[in-house]
């Protein structure tokens, strides 16, 4: 049967890896490079869809397994008629699996531990929330690994779950998205390189679980592609033997997943899709801020998600652009803290841009955050959202014109 994804490459960029294309779903297409917005639990925070779509111009969201198998559950999601109809999102779709939840709530849960390492990547230990006492007891932290998947106490009542590569799989065909992610282990950045093997070799074991699984359900094979997760942390011998493991199996398109070391991003990814299908689509997970999404892009991947935008946007940062380009001719990006005393009669624009926010000055917006007033908020969200989204168009349109 042929697969519901297709990609077609219609730039290569001679001196790097960089290429320009479309992914083509039953929801739509994506032109790539692409940013994909992440509404984690069906919807991207104080935002409808309508503004995430018509307003910030995203293509293609991207929910999470984990949270929608807690809350509201997978099965009303399939009942519902799907994630698309369920949260009105009529555009291409991705779940991820789950396993970056084995990551943020196993080795990293509690230790300050993000997907980057900071030199040496020192944990800082700021203690373990668990609802069970025993399971803290025993394990120490809130989910446990084994060859053949995950126990872990969800984080809303503390009730115990388990997740194998076929149960991820199944939620996934039951939340309906366009795109689904094969099992895998995220690991820490602080882990050692005999462990990082070992969670490698077992991302490739479920990988092949994941498929068996897919190909098992026709109707979902029919309407979902599924990518399979190059893991190997910040070791490049791991991530090319990882990517050569994959290869050889029957995915629709890759992730890359795991954590790096931000000076060796690019190194990283670079040895990964250099050997990766060249006719299949590469999506960096977790990571994409404005010089990741351009690092990724030029060693070789399509599509990133990040919830950078509103995170940071709900607490009165934004993306500004800064009238600055860099040595590509794309603009340079920083951020600001509009909490900031600076910023309290800064009547301009909140950025240099062409932002749609940008009718809205930083003194205003400023003031809704001070009075905690919810517009805060959905405007900085917005602005960040489309700062970002239309960036990487403008990365794409370097691509398509070098």
């Amino acid at each position: 049967m042929s697969s519901p994804i297709k990609f077609k490459i219609e730039k290569h960029q001679p001196s790097t890896l960089a290429r320009a294309g479309v992914i083509s779903t039953p929801h739509g297409d994506i032109e790539t490079p692409a940013f994909v917005t992440v509404g984690t639990k069906g919807t991207v925070k104080g935002l409808k869809p309508e503004d995430l779509f018509d307003v910030v111009g995203s293509q293609v969201a991207l929910a999470n397994t984990y949270h929608l198998f807690l809350q509201p559950g997978d099965d009303l999601v399939k009942e519902a008629g799907g994630l698309h109809k369920f949260s009105n999102w009529d555009k291409p779709t991705i779940t991820d699996s789950g396993g970056f939840q084995v990551f943020s709530l196993g080795a990293a849960f509690g230790k300050g531990v993000t997907k980057f390492a900071k030199g040496e990547a020192v944990e800082e230990n700021a203690g373990l929330n668990v609802y069970s006492k025993e399971l803290a007891t025993q394990h120490g932290k809130l989910c446990v690994i084994d060859e053949e998947g995950v126990t872990f106490t969800s984080h809303i009542d503390g009730s115990m779950h388990r997740f194998t590569p076929e149960r991820s799989i199944d939620i996934q065909h039951n939340i309906g998205a366009d795109i689904i992610i094969a099992f895998d282990e995220c690991t820490s950045p602080t882990a050692d390189k005999e462990y990082q093997k070992e969670a490698m070799d077992r991302t490739h074991r479920w990988a092949k679980r994941s498929i068996m699984a897919h190909k098992h359900n026709y109707e979902a094979l029919k309407k979902q592609g599924i990518y399979g997760v190059i893991q190997g942390g910040r070791w490049l011998d791991l991530r090319q033997d990882s990517a050569r493991t994959l290869s050889s199996m029957d995915f629709d398109g890759f992730g890359i997943g795991g954590s790096f070391s931000k000076d060796d991003l690019g190194e990283s990814l670079r040895v990964v899709n250099e050997i990766l299908p060249e006719d299949k689509p590469r999506h960096l997970l977790g990571i994409g801020e404005p010089e990741d999404i351009l690092a990724g892009v030029l060693n070789g991947c399509d599509t990133f998600d990040c919830v950078a935008p509103t995170r940071i946007g709900r607490t009165g940062t934004i993306y500004a652009d800064t009238g600055r380009v860099n040595e590509y001719g794309l603009p340079i990006i920083e951020k600001l803290n509009l909490n900031n005393a600076k910023f309290t009669r800064d009547f301009s624009p909140l950025d240099g841009g062409d932002s749609p926010m940008n009718v809205y000055t930083r003194a205003y917006v400023q003031h809704l955050f001070k009075a905690k007033e919810m517009l805060g908020p959905h405007l900085a969200s917005i602005h960040n959202l489309w700062t970002i989204v239309n960036y990487t168009k403008k990365v794409r349109e370097f691509v398509l014109t070098n």
